[in-house]
C-alpha cells in the first residue's frame, strides 16, 4: 500500500474546506462558497460544467402523497436555494382568481370569503390550461368554473335541549366540498376520468346560521406563486446542509456514552468492539442525517481534536 504524501493530505484538506461548512466550538467556518460553473481550485479544468454534471445527483429519500424529501449531492447551497425558490414561486398551478357574488348573507364579508376561496388548492393539471391574459375572455382552455349554492337551516330532528351547532343546524359548516364544478366547452369529456375539484373536501370556508345563504360563481385561472401565494404549489420548501461527523480517533469506554449523549438520539450509538484482546464500548456514528448540529461535543475538553 502506497504512503499518503503530505501534498495529497493538503489537497484533501483544501478540498474539504472548499466543499464543507466547518462547525467549530465558537463559530462556523468556511461559509464562503466557490462552487459554481467556471470556478474551480484546479485552474486547468476548462470543462467545469461537464465535471459538475458528473458529480451532481439527486437521491429521493422519502416520497409521500403530500410530502417529499430528497438529497442534492454535489451542489452548493446556492443551487439548493435556487431550486427551493423555483418550487415556491415559479411552478404554475390553478387557483380561484375571480369570485362573482350573487348572494352572501353570512357574517363573512365578500372580500374575506373570496380570499378564503382563492387559497383552496384545486386538483387540476395546469399543463392542460393556458395563462389567461388581462384582456382575454374566459374560455374552456384558460378558466375552470365552480359554483356554490349553500343555505343553513334548522334541523327539525334535533332535540329541544341540543346545543351542538352541528346537530342543531343543517349546513352549519360551508366546506370546500360545496364547490361544484361547472364544465365549459369540452371539459366534461376531456376530464371525465379525473373531474376537476378541490384537493381536499373538508376545508372550512365559513360557519353559518339558519336563514343565511351564500350563492356565488368562482373562476379558476393559471398562475405562479411569484404573483400570489395562492398559486404556490408547496406549503413549505426548505433545505439544510447534510451533517457529516468525522471521528479522528476512536472514543471508547465511559467516554463513548458521554459522547453519544452529546447528539440527538440515534445519531451516535455505543457498540461493543473487540480491541486488544477485550471487548470495550466504542462510539459509532450511525445516522448523521438527524443531527441538529448542537456542537455540544465540542464543548468538552475530553473530546478536543477527536
Amino acid at each position: 500500500m502506497s504512503k499518503r504524501t503530505k501534498s495529497q493530505g493538503n489537497a484533501e484538506g483544501l478540498e474539504q474546506l472548499r466543499t464543507r461548512v466547518m462547525i467549530e466550538k465558537e463559530g462556523v467556518g468556511s461559509t464562503s462558497s466557490s462552487e459554481f460553473p467556471y470556478h474551480s481550485s484546479n485552474h486547468q479544468d476548462i470543462d467545469y460544467i461537464k465535471a459538475f454534471m458528473k458529480k451532481f445527483s439527486v437521491k429521493i429519500i422519502r416520497k409521500e402523497q403530500y410530502d417529499m424529501e430528497f438529497d442534492l449531492i454535489g451542489v452548493d447551497a446556492a443551487i439548493a436555494n435556487a431550486l427551493r425558490r423555483i418550487m415556491i414561486a415559479e411552478v404554475p398551478t390553478m387557483a380561484i382568481e375571480k369570485v362573482y357574488m350573487y348572494n352572501n348573507t353570512s357574517i363573512v364579508q365578500d372580500e374575506v370569503l373570496a380570499h378564503r376561496l382563492g387559497l383552496i388548492p384545486i386538483k387540476a393539471d395546469p399543463d392542460k390550461f393556458h395563462f389567461k391574459h388581462a384582456n382575454e375572455s374566459p374560455t374552456d382552455m384558460n378558466t375552470i368554473v365552480f359554483k356554490i349554492e349553500h343555505e343553513c337551516t334548522f334541523n327539525s330532528k334535533a332535540r329541544d335541549d341540543e346545543t351542538d351547532p352541528q346537530k342543531l343546524y343543517l349546513g352549519h359548516n360551508l366546506l370546500s366540498e360545496s364547490l361544484v364544478w361547472v364544465p365549459k366547452g369540452d371539459q366534461e369529456e376531456k376530464y371525465a376520468s379525473c373531474p376537476l375539484r378541490p384537493v381536499h373536501n373538508d376545508i372550512l370556508i365559513a360557519q353559518m346560521r339558519p336563514g343565511q345563504k351564500i350563492k356565488l360563481e368562482a373562476h379558476c385561472e393559471k398562475g405562479i406563486g411569484k404573483d400570489h401565494a395562492k398559486w404556490s404549489p408547496v406549503a413549505t420548501a426548505s433545505y439544510r446542509l447534510m451533517p457529516e461527523i468525522i471521528l479522528k480517533e476512536e472514543i471508547t469506554g465511559d467516554l463513548a456514552d458521554k459522547f453519544a449523549a452529546c447528539f440527538t438520539k440515534g445519531v451516535v450509538e455505543v457498540e461493543e468492539r473487540y480491541i486488544e484482546g477485550q471487548y470495550v464500548k466504542s462510539a459509532k456514528v450511525v445516522n448523521p442525517r438527524i443531527d441538529m448540529v448542537s456542537r455540544e461535543a465540542l464543548r468538552h475538553k475530553e473530546f478536543e481534536d477527536k
